[in-house]
């Protein structure tokens, strides 16, 4: 008796801790994970950030860029895998190629059904939202708020759609007076105040510049108004079949003509018009393209780098810098008069690099660089990392958070494969292999009945060959070169491979098959 007295007594004592333990959590029961801040834009290219060298790099507006990178890794090889709004955006939720989430072309939907990213971080405890550019045409899904462009959205005035008025298409919303790129990030930094403040966040951040019409605030409209920016090398390409380049492309003097139209239009969307190019031979015409292009393009550049600032001082000013990540990048590349063209689309370098800078003081080395080929199926597996969630089995890409602080991986990708698809006649559907030096690309030239592309016409198939060492900006098809022909095969064999082991099997059909066989 004296013995259960003796263990009552004791537990009589322990029972109001119990009790006080349960009612009052301690300070260290808080969710203590890392907030995650993804930034991106949409066509914002390396050639612009102003720290990736090139013509441009002492003119692009980029405190806040260079900021991030210098407390942060810049990736120097990050790659989309299909470059072009929709189906880059959906590959960068899903983890997953466009054959895999069925995301091809700009006329494709990301149902709300499908897996993603921001699921994922948000069962696991995290406050999700979104803020600005969605383009998956569909609800959202996987975010307690967001509030979205429709479609492309605007630049001026823009509509946002919540839940709370959302409806398919571009139906719905509500109007916020002034820039896109102000507006969007004056509501994240709103829905950070207005949080719950217990838990760890992901927010999405996702402007609308710098894409086409390049617009830009009335108070960057004097950048560079009296300068001549330097060209690229290959800015007077007339001729593709001189550098053994098999496609055509969107050539400036396109560009060139929507403004010429733009002009004459009450109620476009351009700015810095009119724009004229009477009397202006082929050679002026296209230098005068270029010099409003990037001009225009660095100027709705400038907004961006700006409002990333208001984040990191919000961040400074919060206390949240040393445990948020925060990425900036965008969502695929874009010439800027590289091979005398605009847009993006195709496998070459300008177009398929995605620009991209994290930071994460508490373990992230500041100032450092990183060359390993990191693709954009990668990305929501590196932000499940970080929020400690196992990876999903329907993710195709990994994290690469090892390579951030540490050395390489050994079993880390030396090769990547690329896809296009929406086919069009100087852009021809294709499919290639790069490595940290050589990159094959094989134009199939078809529409396979895809919604989305711009013609049923096939075009002849070909291959191009670039040596990157040599030949870093690809102004020479070595496809033909004798020299080469033992590292061609080897690539070819390579593609095969990826193309297996990536899903992308020859479930195109008998024509895919019928072109593999006889070019081969």
């Amino acid at each position: 008796m004296k013995v259960i007295m003796k263990f009552s007594i004791k537990y009589v004592f322990l029972l109001p801790l119990v009790f006080l333990a349960c009612k009052s959590p301690a300070p260290n029961n808080k969710d203590t994970r890392p907030n995650i801040i993804f930034v991106m834009s949409d066509d914002h290219t390396s050639q612009a950030w102003g720290i990736y060298e090139g013509v441009l790099k002492d003119y692009a507006i980029n405190q806040n860029i260079k900021r991030l990178a210098s407390e942060g890794i810049v990736l120097e090889n990050a790659f989309c895998t299909n470059s072009i709004c929709v189906p880059s955006r959906a590959s960068i939720l899903t983890g997953q190629y466009s054959h895999r989430n069925q995301v091809y072309t700009l006329s494709d939907v990301l149902h709300p059904d499908h897996q993603n990213v921001a699921k994922l971080i948000q069962k696991s405890g995290y406050q999700t939202a979104l803020l600005g550019k969605w383009h998956l045409k569909k609800k959202p899904s996987g975010f307690d708020y967001f509030n979205v462009l429709p479609g492309q959205g605007q630049y001026h005035n823009p509509k946002l759609k919540s839940q709370e008025n959302w409806q398919d298409g571009k139906k719905g919303g509500k109007e916020y007076k002034g820039f896109s790129a102000d507006i969007i990030m004056d509501e994240s930094l709103k829905w950070l105040d207005q949080r719950d403040k217990k838990k760890p966040f992901m927010l999405m951040t996702h402007f609308k510049a710098t894409h086409e019409p390049f617009d830009y605030p009335e108070r960057f409209k004097n950048l560079f108004e009296n300068d001549t920016l330097p060209e690229p090398v290959s800015l007077l390409d007339f001729d593709p079949a001189k550098s053994g380049r098999s496609f055509e492309g969107q050539i400036l003097e396109t560009l060139a003509a929507r403004w010429r139209n733009a002009t004459r239009e009450k109620g476009n969307s351009y700015p810095g018009l009119p724009f004229d190019t009477d009397g202006l031979n082929e050679i002026q015409i296209r230098k005068k393209t270029y010099q409003k292009l990037v001009k225009d393009f660095l100027r709705s550049a400038a907004a961006i780098d700006e409002n990333i600032g208001k984040m990191l001082r919000y961040l400074d000013a919060e206390g949240l810098t040393d445990n948020t990540v925060i990425i900036y990048t965008s969502d695929q590349g874009y010439f800027l008069g590289e091979h005398g063209m605009f847009d993006k689309r195709m496998f070459l370098e300008e177009s398929a690099r995605m620009p991209f800078v994290i930071r994460y003081p508490d373990e992230i080395p500041a100032g450092k660089r990183n060359k390993d080929i990191i693709l954009n199926i990668d990305f929501p597996a590196l932000m499940l990392d970080y929020a400690g969630i196992p990876q999903h089995e329907s993710f195709q890409g990994e994290s690469f958070r090892k390579n951030l602080y540490s050395e390489t991986p050994p079993q880390w990708r030396d090769k990547m494969y690329y896809r296009y698809y929406a086919h069009a006649l100087n852009r021809p559907a294709h499919f290639g292999i790069r490595t940290q030096r050589y990159k094959l690309i094989f134009y199939y030239g078809l529409s396979l009945g895809l919604k989305g592309t711009y013609t049923d016409k096939a075009t002849k198939p070909a291959w191009e060959f670039y040596d990157l060492e040599s030949d870093p900006n690809e102004l020479k098809n070595e496809y033909e070169n004798p020299a080469y022909q033992l590292i061609i095969g080897q690539l070819k064999n390579d593609l095969i491979l990826l193309r297996s082991e990536t899903g992308d099997r020859y479930t195109d059909g008998s024509e895919i098959i019928k072109l593999i066989n006889q070019y081969w």
